[in-house]
């Protein structure tokens, strides 16, 4: 099978955990290069991983022709200025969450793709899901009738020391939360946002810690959604939800973002509960092989362009609301 060769701007947890693992596994995808603010960070990565090259500035992967698509983990006040750069070098890029802090810097960034002639996708992997699938051809198949409501949260620890902490690097509880509970609305109701309301509790630091979101669509739809790093300090604790109404019955889940394995959610009607179990895999890898299948092959971007726009829009709406 033709492979793309990967290289990974910046080595932050989240690659490590999470995308480079899921490259690993991709069918068409070849670890080729990492970068590091030093070498010494960048060939430990190499040597963990087995990334054929290894450079110590961003800007030397960049120069790497070999590169054919560059993962961008860096927080995200640098996503503007790193995901252009390597647009503008022909890269195909594939940018952690949230893509960009306003509506104004996403489409900068989708332009200079179109430019390019390459490939930009923000990385939701959890959309990437059969899980989400799963979701969608239950409401589809009308099981719950209409959706009229949804509620979802996603609130974990607080954080002694973190990137999250700073407004200056884009930190805060609804950039590094809350654009999961408005993707995840977005993906489930076919109307654009009519009214939008919020309020937060902010750090001394200048970040939300605890955000709480309503929006009412204009096909009628109401949404509420919950974030927050307010769970300690010391735990790992964290609290997922998802509820979805409908005219005849609704669909309750209380699964983690972003996990794999057997996975179930509940479906309630007037005929009683069913229980869906759902085989996921690592989503990291569904969502970087799906970019590998828009490169190799013209496959359209699972999380297209229109769709991060527009939830960029819906996220500057709320971020106006609670005075960020």
């Amino acid at each position: 099978m033709e492979t793309v060769k990967w290289g990974v701007l910046g080595t932050a947890n989240i690659a490590r955990g999470c995308t480079i693992p899921g490259l690993k596994l991709a069918k068409n995808a070849e670890l080729y290069a990492i970068a590091g603010r030093s070498l010494e960070k960048a060939k430990s990565f190499a040597d963990e991983f087995g990334f054929k090259k290894y450079y110590g500035s961003y800007v030397e992967l960049l120069q790497d022709k070999d590169v054919q698509a560059v993962y961008i983990p860096l927080p995200n006040n640098l996503h503007l200025q790193w995901v252009i750069a390597a647009l503008n070098a022909k890269k195909h890029v594939l940018c952690e969450k949230p893509l960009a802090l306003n509506a104004y810097e996403a489409e900068q960034m989708f332009s200079a793709a179109k430019e390019n002639g390459v490939c930009l996708m923000e990385a939701y992997a959890y959309l990437h899901s059969p899980y989400i699938k799963s979701l969608k051809d239950d409401i589809k198949s009308g099981i719950i009738g209409d959706v009229d409501f949804i509620d979802t949260a996603f609130v974990t620890q607080g954080y002694k020391e973190d990137i999250r902490l700073y407004k200056e690097l884009g930190g805060g509880a609804m950039y590094d939360l809350g654009c999961y509970c408005t993707t995840m609305i977005l993906s489930l109701v076919n109307s654009e946002p009519q009214q939008v309301r919020a309020v937060a509790e902010f750090t001394d630091k200048g970040v939300d810690a605890i955000t709480t979101g309503f929006i009412r669509f204009k096909n009628g739809v109401h949404a509420s959604f919950n974030v927050g790093m307010i769970l300690g300090t010391d735990t790992n604790g964290r609290f997922d939800r998802l509820f979805i109404h409908g005219t005849k019955g609704c669909i309750k889940s209380d699964i983690e973002y972003n996990q794999a394995g057997e996975l179930s959610y509940t479906v309630f009607t007037d005929k009683g509960a069913i229980e869906r179990k759902v085989s996921v895999p690592q989503n990291y890898s569904l969502e970087t092989e799906q970019l590998g299948n828009c490169i190799l092959s013209g496959e359209t971007p699972f999380v297209t362009p229109e769709f991060s726009i527009k939830n960029s829009k819906l996220i500057d709406s709320v971020m106006k609301e609670i005075g960020f």
